[in-house]
């Protein structure tokens, strides 16, 4: 299990990395959204609010690359990979099997380092005398 979730890791990170760049140097071009995609789109682009995104995809994926504090790398890609779950689930399904592959990759990797998350999971607080 630990080299699968290596693999994972090291893949989720590429993905991340790459597409956060690419946000940023355009050197992968994608067809325009259309309907309700490239309103959502929009919005997020006159916003700068995909500055952010990227900055945040980029970063945690160099994390998971250079294998430095994948427990946050992996914490602050969760939410993005949600927003990507939701954005293709609802507005662009062709997308949705990338972001269901993305989203394993992310579970195996996080199977390695669950116990930096522990307490997360305890359903009460136990402060430490």
């Amino acid at each position: 299990m630990k080299i699968v979730s290596t693999i994972a890791r090291y893949l989720a990170g590429l993905i991340f990395f790459v597409m956060g760049v690419n946000g940023f140097l355009h050197f992968i071009p994608f067809p325009p959204p259309e309907g309700a995609a490239a309103q959502f789109m929009g919005a997020l682009f006159v916003s700068h609010y995909l500055t952010v995104i990227f900055a945040v995809q980029a970063i945690g994926g160099l994390l998971l690359l250079v294998n430095r504090f994948v427990p946050l790398a992996l914490a602050i890609l969760a939410p993005v990979i949600f927003n990507i779950l939701c954005f293709h689930a609802f507005m662009v399904p062709s997308g949705l099997p990338l972001a269901l592959f993305v989203t394993i990759l992310w579970a195996l990797a996080f199977a390695a380092v669950r116990p930096a998350f522990a307490a997360l999971f305890q359903p009460r607080y136990q402060a430490q005398p």
